[in-house]
Order: structure tokens, then sequence, then C-alpha cells
């Protein structure tokens, strides 16, 4: 398990961070979070972009993920 600098969207429950995805930038982020927000009921829910130092898992497939 390496621990890595990456932007990622993180899905926050009621203050509680229940998901997080890995983005490729800043803008990506961004674009994935107006979208989610048009699609999503957001009641007690946040979304956030942000540059996080995360420890990564290698999948099967050679792509990485937040662990």
């Amino acid at each position: 398990m390496a621990t890595k600098l990456v932007i990622a969207l993180c899905l926050f429950l009621n203050g509680q961070l229940i998901e997080h995805r890995i983005q490729n930038n800043m803008s990506t982020c961004l674009k994935m979070k107006r979208e989610a927000q048009r699609n999503m009921d957001m009641t007690n829910k946040q979304l956030m972009c942000g540059e996080v130092e995360a420890h990564m898992t290698k999948n099967v497939d050679g792509s990485e993920s937040i662990d």
C-alpha cells in the first residue's frame, strides 16, 4: 500500500465521508461534481473536490483506487 497525492471527488453524508473517487485533474473533478449535483438528491449530502493524500491500492486490472 502506497501513499500518494491525488485529486479526489468526495461524497459526504451528514458530515461523514461515504465515497471517494480519483479524478484525472481538478477540472474533471469539478465537472463530475456538477453532474452529480444535477442528478442526485443532495439532502444531507455534500460533494467536494480536493487534493488529498490517500492510501492507494492496485486493482486487478492495474488501475489504482483509494483504499
